[in-house]
């Protein structure tokens, strides 16, 4: 009975540092690179703000305008039409397939979802897209998608979550739920 206690405490350990993390934050790189590629832009939208209207018609105008569609990204985003959102960030990766931060913004939108599987796949491929140039401009977007992998993965595979998580760490050194995740880990 000790023991399943135990266990009891440490998932409400690990969950309440989870959704701690989660208040962690959602950053995003402000440099936004263009690109002549053309991608499909039309986008169906439930509540349709001015904002969204203009880019879309900016974008209706100019279908590469990288940072037109950033920002319908983003408004999209603020008015919790995730769906839209994430339509649009997964159209910003197809036209800038290297550009790590669409990928971090997708991986954003699916843990807004509640989708983790694909949330945490999207953190994966914005932690292998991130340039070595880019890495101190990334390292608390980094650190947190790295934390996320190893939260997601800490049931499943022990092993590679620890090496998220020390990665994560090496970003963020005195982040208080990675250190929490890494002492569960090691019990």
């Amino acid at each position: 009975m000790k023991k399943l206690e135990m266990n009891n405490t440490k998932k409400s350990i690990v969950a309440a540092l989870f959704f701690s993390a989660i208040s962690f934050g959602f950053a995003q790189t402000k440099t936004i690179p263009n690109d002549s590629t053309t991608v499909k832009t039309e986008v169906k939208t439930n509540a349709e703000t001015p904002e969204i209207s203009a880019l879309k018609t900016q974008i209706a105008t100019n279908p590469n305008d990288t940072k037109a569609l950033v920002n319908l990204a983003t408004a999209y985003q603020n008015s919790k039409d995730f769906t839209n959102a994430l339509e649009t960030w997964k159209n910003i990766s197809t036209l800038l397939p290297d550009w790590a931060p669409a990928y971090y913004s997708q991986a954003y939108v699916y843990q807004s979802m509640k989708d983790d599987a694909n949330a945490t796949l999207a953190y994966e491929k914005y932690i292998s897209k991130v340039k070595p140039e880019e890495l101190e401009a990334n390292k608390k977007n980094l650190a947190y998608a790295e934390f996320y992998v190893a939260y997601n993965l800490k049931d499943s595979d022990k092993e590679s979550a620890k090496q998220h998580l020390e990665k994560s760490l090496q970003y963020d050194p005195m982040n208080a739920d990675a250190l929490k995740l890494k002492t569960f880990l090691n019990q």
